[in-house]
């Protein structure tokens, strides 16, 4: 059983050093943990994500995933028939299985997946025509910066979509959700990831993310316009939309 030294909570220097060594411990287990973790649920949420983007972006052409990890919702994009996809990771573990799974999808000459930090992407200003990250911003060492970058890479009229924890607010599952994020979630989780530490992380990451209204703000404030959110499964999870807009 190793230990993780997970990254601090919110907004912290260092904070994209610590994610990256976590997901490299975690990565062979990580997709295994997410099934287990969630019942299942986080395969409906992407779909529902994907869906999302080709509701508000008619035929993207070309996609950037942030925080690709194995690359689950690139190998989804698919369905949207784009050109290219391309997945970003500061996990090199994580990469490397991702880019076996694309290989069994037999999709290597759409998608392409590279190392890169978010915060600072190694692309030009409005070259992609839709950006998704999931369950990956709240990783952000800064997450203002790391959605105006989003926004820089975006063309005129393309659209961001983030899918993000966040906490049910109602009784009785906003009790139920906080005994399982703090109990039962982090011990499942070192069980399965023999590390200690990464999912103690997760629910401490996904308890000061901020959510709804409030992220609404914070990504109107990085630039975009039309700002929509929509809770999943009691408000376990979200999806926000926005794009930039057509006048840049």
């Amino acid at each position: 059983m190793t230990r993780t030294h997970f990254p601090p909570v919110g907004e912290a220097e260092g904070k994209k050093q610590h994610v990256e060594q976590m997901f490299d411990s975690i990565a062979p287990r990580y997709d295994l943990l997410n099934r287990v973790l969630s019942l299942g649920i986080d395969q409906s949420w992407r779909r529902k994500m994907v869906r999302t983007v080709g509701r508000r972006c008619a035929s993207p052409r070309h996609i950037l995933d942030i925080a690709t990890g194995t690359a689950d919702v690139a190998i989804q994009l698919l369905r949207l028939r784009p050109e290219k996809i391309v997945g970003v990771d500061i996990s090199e573990e994580m990469l490397a299985l991702g880019r076996a799974k694309v290989a069994r999808e037999g999709a290597t000459g759409i998608v392409s997946l590279q190392a890169g930090d978010a915060e600072e992407l190694d692309f030009p200003d409005s070259h992609f025509d839709a950006i998704t990250a999931a369950f990956g911003v709240r990783n952000f060492e800064n997450l203002s910066a790391g959605l105006r970058e989003m926004r820089r890479v975006l063309r005129p009229g393309g659209v961001a979509v983030i899918l993000e924890f966040s906490s049910p607010e109602h009784t009785p599952m906003k009790q139920l959700y906080s005994f399982y994020s703090r109990h039962v979630l982090p011990r499942v989780g070192r069980l399965v990831s023999r590390d200690d530490g990464a999912y103690d992380y997760l629910p401490q990451s996904a308890a000061a993310f901020p959510y709804g209204e409030r992220m609404v703000g914070i990504v109107r404030e990085a630039g975009f316009a039309d700002v929509e959110y929509r809770p999943l499964t009691f408000g376990i999870a979200t999806i926000y939309s926005a794009v930039v807009s057509p006048n840049g």
